[in-house]
């Protein structure tokens, strides 16, 4: 492993674990000896990070040379975890692991004041149902939208009826129960939203539709607000 890489893995340890963290965990989770991992954090601690702590005692990250730092109210705090705990309900381990690992950089950059108001923020998520995580790899699916390349699915319509669709994948909206694939479907040449527990493959391709998709997904929204849905839900639902 790259030195660099063997650094960024400890802060990202020293960020996500609870302080204070022992040299013997954090060798573990990097994968070096200790005497290696006192050498990385004395090289971190040169290149700008404020690194409490020492052989014995364990260590805790409280400047981040990463991060810039970072300053928010009360209710900004509150309303940051609040969301991030939304999105670790979502049903995605993808994106609740990501969620765990944005909260955790951003409390690394708060005064000790501020990190124990998001520690123990008031306002909680609690879901009494937690949602399935899709069959498929919806990471593929972000992918496909970041990438604008078109993508091939076997979709199984609410008849139970499978068709292969090739489509230009625009955006993914999660709504109270579903996830839902918002794209241009080639095979209608309109607009569709494809229900991503109906999605029974994904095939990824070659075309690029660059730098087509935000325009058209504006047009999307943009007839989803004007009420085409509400007046023609079965017309763009796949």
């Amino acid at each position: 492993m790259a030195r660099s890489d063997r650094l960024f893995r400890l802060l990202q340890a020293l960020r996500s674990l609870p302080p204070p963290v022992t040299a013997a965990r954090l060798a573990e989770e990097t994968g070096v000896s200790q005497r290696s991992l006192y050498r990385d954090i004395d090289s971190l601690r040169a290149a700008g990070a404020v690194i409490d702590g020492e052989r014995g005692f364990g260590y805790r990250l409280t400047e981040d040379i990463a991060l810039p730092p970072q300053t928010f109210t009360r209710l900004e705090i509150e309303a940051l975890v609040l969301g991030l705990a939304e999105v670790r309900h979502m049903g995605e381990p993808e994106l609740a692991r990501a969620a765990e690992a944005v909260l955790s950089k951003i409390t690394a950059t708060l005064p000790d004041r501020l990190q124990q108001q998001t520690i123990h923020a008031v306002s909680q998520v609690h879901r009494f149902e937690h949602r399935q995580a899709p069959d498929i790899n919806v990471g593929l699916l972000r992918e496909a939208c970041w990438q604008e390349r078109a993508i091939v699915i076997d979709y199984i319509d609410a008849g139970g009826q499978h068709s292969e669709r090739r489509v230009l994948p625009l955006g993914i909206v999660y709504l109270e129960n579903v996830l839902v694939l918002l794209g241009w479907c080639c095979l209608r040449e309109d607009f569709r939203k494809f229900r991503i527990d109906r999605i029974a493959e994904i095939r990824p391709t070659d075309e690029n539709f660059r730098p087509r998709r935000v325009p058209m997904l504006r047009e999307f929204i943009a007839r989803m607000n004007a009420g085409a849905t509400d007046t023609a839900p079965a017309h763009l639902m796949g």
